[in-house]
């Protein structure tokens, strides 16, 4: 008999569901209709849990299985997993560290030069015609260059090394914040958040901070100035957004592109209605690369899991 294998997200790469499906007995828990009916009747069987690092699992589910040996979370959020309760228990829960970097700090980049050039305004400006009808150079303002852009990095993990090795290819100096000095970087360390924003013409948000909140406030959208910009490809919630929604629309900085946002799918108005903005639906991670290697880490940790080891990307055991 196969193990029983509970998935609680869709997984989009056609070959691993298709290797889930030989190995193991999986139950879609997302295209179940009576969900708590089922986990009662089945919970028992199940000895791993494949999530997404939005979805994680709740304590309440991890007591309805008991024969649980392992839970995968395909992503680096952990947040929604409660890792005292499975270090409790032994349980181990791994996640794809590392998998998404380059593509997360591609996205920043991207963001950031999207948000400086004006990509998306001067995009929407030759699609709606308005080009034919306004040919005068003066009707597009003129944009933000970013070569040379003194770059302010928040958390100096994978990501945001990632991130200072390409701003640094394009001239940019680059300072950063973090919870203590890193003395293999070549970087300034910049201990207050405001000293670094006052200081930067573009701050990038890298942090995990599973625990932080809000920290991206009025008094640092102050302080990074009409001139600034902010990129947010880590937590939505490191921004208090209603101070950058009325940032955005004072022109207290000059722009934002943020791929995560404090209450995913809703996005405020204010944010989504602005040529300041440039925005993505937590999409950073979204590539066939990065995606595969994910999901390779996901069956890797399942199997280790399944046969009695320690998964390598374990953060409880």
């Amino acid at each position: 008999m196969k193990p029983q294998i509970l998935q609680l997200n869709p997984i989009l790469i056609p070959a691993a569901n298709e290797e889930l499906a030989a190995l193991y007995e999986v139950h879609k828990y997302f295209e179940i209709e009576d969900q708590a009916v089922w986990l009662a009747q089945h919970g028992p069987s199940i000895q791993a849990v494949i999530t997404g690092g939005h979805t994680g699992i709740s304590r309440a589910m991890l007591e309805q299985l008991p024969a649980l040996k392992v839970v995968a979370v395909n992503g680096v959020g952990t947040d929604a997993v409660d890792l005292a309760y499975c270090r409790e228990r032994g349980l181990p829960v791994t996640a794809t560290l590392g998998a998404l970097t380059e593509d997360v700090a591609d996205l920043a980049i991207g963001l950031l030069i999207a948000a400086c050039r004006n990509i998306c305004a001067g995009d929407r400006f030759v699609r709606d015609g308005q080009w034919e009808r306004f040919p005068q150079p003066s009707a597009i303002p003129l944009a933000r260059r970013f070569s040379g852009m003194r770059v302010g990095i928040v958390g100096m993990g994978r990501v945001g090394r990632a991130v200072a090795t390409r701003a640094a290819a394009f001239g940019c100096p680059i300072r950063y914040t973090d919870l203590q000095r890193m003395n293999d970087l070549p970087h300034e360390f910049v201990s207050d958040l405001v000293d670094l924003a006052r200081d930067s013409d573009a701050l990038v948000l890298c942090a995990a901070a599973d625990k932080a909140e809000g920290i991206v406030n009025a008094e640092v959208l102050d302080a990074l100035g009409p001139r600034g910009f902010l990129v947010n490809v880590a937590r939505g919630r490191l921004v208090n957004e209603v101070d950058l929604a009325q940032a955005i629309e004072a022109g207290s900085i000059a722009g934002a592109g943020l791929d995560v946002f404090v209450d995913e799918p809703r996005v405020p108005l204010a944010l989504r209605q602005s040529d300041r903005t440039t925005l993505q639906a937590h999409r950073a991670s979204a590539t066939w690369e990065t995606r595969a290697a994910m999901i390779r880490m996901v069956l890797d940790s399942v199997a280790d899991g399944l046969a009695g080891k320690r998964p390598s990307m374990s953060l409880t055991t």
